[in-house]
């Protein structure tokens, strides 16, 4: 099949993918040449396990021809992030970096002033972004110091319109109090100024400028004016200095080192910007024993930059196959050169050497906790008399205060620990359901679980069954294919919970396709007393310093805090609950004019239709519709 493609395809560079017979994306891969790339796939011979096994699974391949080779590098990383192919190197943590946002000023009937944020997610909001973080921790005491430096905002736009005097943040002097006209315009664009300067590398710069005006000030005897020129450098002093290493010659880089062992990979990151260490990142991203560091590297490289801005340098611990290339790439995606080096001496040299190093450490800590892991989880096996060791275990919990805001949680563990990607949480919306009926609510949160797993995935009977014809070797074991079902859920509750769980699951007619175990609270309520429930046996307790009891005591308490959690930000989302939310057709901007407006969603309900137009962008029809929704 392969070799038949062959004689069609061009001398141009692409994207190609490898699919098997039920579909699935096998590979991704990209070439300068279509046709020679692909021709060494039809040769039949030369390859290692795992391409000689890719092969032998393909029954239909697709192409895309590009213009450039740096499209489709680009386009490759994009594609092997969305379809995750069993056979590429594949990222594993793909979770957003946090960054700081620095909005865009708004001219209208009050000057919104720019204000200074964390973000995370998509970039809707108008305005500078400036990142990576590696954590939002990092993010929170930036924005502090950068708070006592340049006095920028960080309350909410609404907060922001209705003040009518400044509030405790400029009594405090981390404010310029914007809101209530205490700086003017000009002098508050200016603080945005040097603000978005220091962010964007110039840190020195500002520094210069910020000591010529605090000597400028002490000069004319201003002493007032040269001591708050002195408290700003002071705080982005402590910006520089409270984080880690901070490089003398680096401004802005990424820093990579990897580190293999065990068959498994550790690559460690490290941000600097302005000067400074933003923190770093492990990373364990799925590849086969039989790659080379440096082909790791190189792949993880295009994905990780795949939805990231790149620094204008990127310092790595092995040099990788399509270097400049990958240069190419990430300089045309960002519209300024980018440097792609492997220190051999200096500081820089230093600065990957210390992330080599850390990368050594994560990774061992790495394998201990996954050993770890793996016995207890075969201790979970022979405790409850299970035929083999589970991969995924599902823990259930509820919570509510009487019956009001009630949410039930789902909380997944496996081989890696705790897998946050696959937790679920369920609004309890039956009308049917006593508030606080415990045991209806784990009903319908184990009905609608399974019903959408039965859906999704089909019932589990031959997810087991070995692979017919299929030659076992290094690559058989696949880690990174996490089950879909459950070998265990685990209720927190006693007899009842369980026996509303198992009404269900013999309703649905998969009550023998997983383990269901209910852990009951001990005498008073003592951790180490607690009671196990299953299927045929009598209730049990284990002995209190069994490594399985604590095992399973953290699964319960995860579940708790998880739900725990939920229903506080549920519970919260309601008590701040506006009636105006409910109108069809209100957003946020009309909400914001009602409310300058009228002050409260009370005198918008009293308020005529004539009035209601009044205020901008609410139209007649719009105002009877608010009208209507307040009176019927």
């Amino acid at each position: 099949m392969i070799a038949d493609l062959v004689k069609r395809l061009p001398n141009k560079p692409g994207v190609y993918r490898m699919f098997n017979a039920s579909g699935d994306v096998l590979y991704v891969g990209k070439a300068h040449s279509l046709k020679k790339r692909v021709s060494n796939y039809a040769r039949g011979q030369g390859h290692n396990n795992r391409i000689s096994r890719m092969i032998r699974e393909t029954v239909k391949m697709e192409f895309v021809v590009t213009r450039t080779e740096t499209e489709a590098l680009l386009l490759e990383a994009n594609l092997i992030k969305r379809l995750r192919p069993r056979f590429n190197v594949l990222m594993r943590d793909d979770k957003s970096f946090p960054y700081i946002l620095l909005t865009a000023p708004k001219r209208g009937e009050k000057w919104l002033a720019p204000g200074i944020f964390k973000h995370r997610g998509a970039r809707s909001s108008k305005g500078d972004y400036f990142g990576p973080f590696a954590s939002a921790g990092a993010v929170g005491r930036t924005i502090n110091a950068l708070q006592r430096a340049f006095l920028l905002r960080t309350c909410t736009d609404s907060f922001y319109e209705n003040r009518s005097r400044p509030c405790l943040l400029y009594q405090i002097k981390r404010c310029s109090g914007p809101c209530t006209g205490e700086v003017s315009e000009g002098d508050y664009d200016e603080l945005v100024r040097e603000t978005k300067a220091f962010l964007s590398g110039k840190s020195q710069a500002v520094k210069t400028h910020l000591s010529d005006a605090m000597r400028e000030a002490s000069a004319e005897l201003d002493f007032e004016r040269a001591a708050i020129y002195r408290d700003r450098l002071s705080a982005l002093s402590h910006v520089q200095s409270h984080s880690g290493i901070n490089p003398q010659s680096v401004e802005e880089a990424d820093v990579f080192a990897i580190y293999q062992d065990g068959g498994v990979t550790c690559i460690q990151v490290f941000f600097f910007r302005t000067g400074q260490n933003w923190g770093n990142r492990a990373y364990y991203p799925k590849a086969d024993s039989s790659l080379s560091a440096a082909e790791v590297l190189g792949a993880f490289l295009a994905q990780f930059y795949d939805d990231k801005p790149s620094p204008a340098l990127i310092m790595l611990s092995e040099t990788v196959e399509d270097q400049e290339l990958l240069c190419a790439a990430l300089t045309a995606k960002s519209d300024r050169k980018v440097s792609i080096t492997v220190p051999q001496r200096g500081e820089k040299r230093d600065l990957v050497e210390h992330a080599l190093s850390n990368a050594r450490e994560a990774l061992g800590r790495q394998l201990a906790e996954t050993s770890s892991q793996s016995r207890l989880l075969k201790g979970v096996a022979d405790t409850f008399g299970l035929e083999k060791t589970p991969r995924r275990i599902e823990v259930y919990d509820n919570s509510h205060i009487m019956g009001t805001n009630a949410i039930g949680a789902m909380i997944v563990a496996g081989p890696q620990g705790f897998v946050k990607n696959q937790y679920r949480k369920f609004n309890i919306r039956s009308t049917e359901i006593t508030p606080g009926d415990d045991f209806g609510m784990m009903r319908e949160v184990i009905e609608r679980r399974f019903s959408r797993l039965v859906k999704e995935h089909g019932t589990p009977e031959n997810r087991d069954a070995p692979a017919e014809d299929l030659e076992v070797d290094e690559f058989e074991e696949d880690t990174d294919a996490f089950p879909a079902w459950p070998d265990i859920i685990l209720i927190d509750g006693g007899q009842g919970q369980m026996s509303a769980v198992r009404g269900i699951l013999n309703e649905m007619g998969i009550a023998d396709k997983v383990t269901a175990i209910g852990v009951a609270k001990g005498v008073d309520r003592d951790a180490g007393r607690e009671r196990f429930f299953m299927e045929g046996k009598p209730s049990f307790t284990l002995p209190p310093r069994d490594p399985v009891l604590y095992f399973l005591q953290r699964l319960r308490d995860e579940a708790h805090r998880f739900a725990i959690g939920t229903h506080r930000a549920k519970r919260k989302k309601e008590m701040v609950k506006n009636p105006l939310d409910e109108i069809a057709g209100i957003g946020p901007s009309r909400k914001r004019a009602l409310l300058h407006q009228f002050g409260t969603a009370k005198a918008v309900s009293r308020a005529a239709v004539e009035d209601l137009m009044k205020v901008d962008g609410i139209s007649e029809a719009m105002a009877i519709t608010i009208r209507d929704h307040f009176r019927t």
